[in-house]
């Protein structure tokens, strides 16, 4: 373990990957019971919260690269837990839905809302909206970046 010194002067990247990695790992630990990983987890929430959607704006949704999401829908239907079909509109994109078993999961799962609660309790709200807009925007620019010098 680091001592203190050490991560001391770690930089504002750092500290957000560090503070992504904490709750991720807590989320993952609070969902091993129920043989679910923190992916499929975040794909079950999408279809439980907005309902069936195309496997490819799934993805987008998630940020999730086509090869990961793959592997991630075929654990979930393997699990009986989500239902792919061919989409009434383009029958080479799947439409994925959750199954019976996948809606009776849902209900079971805990509310994760904690790791948030825990991670952000007493700070107060000013500095949390402030730390949201500039992580946001510090992320725009990024991608708008990365975009720019991918299409040159």
């Amino acid at each position: 373990m680091q001592d203190q010194a050490d991560t001391e002067y770690l930089s504002v990247g750092a500290w957000t990957k560090r503070c992504y990695f904490a709750g991720r790992a807590l989320m993952d630990a609070t969902l091993r019971p129920y043989d679910l990983g923190s992916t499929q987890w975040y794909v079950l929430w999408h279809l439980a919260n907005s309902g069936p959607c195309v496997q490819r704006d799934l993805g987008r949704a998630l940020a999730l690269e086509r090869a990961t999401l793959s592997g991630i829908i075929s654990t979930l239907v393997r699990k009986g837990l989500v239902e792919q079909a061919a989409s009434g509109e383009d029958q080479r994109q799947r439409l994925l839905t959750l199954t019976a078993a996948g809606e009776a999961l849902w209900r079971k799962l805990p509310d994760l809302c904690f790791i948030q609660d825990v991670a952000f309790a007493g700070v107060d709200e000013a500095e949390l909206a402030a730390t949201i807009r500039v992580l946001r925007s510090a992320t725009e620019r990024l991608q708008a970046l990365l975009q720019k010098g991918l299409s040159k």
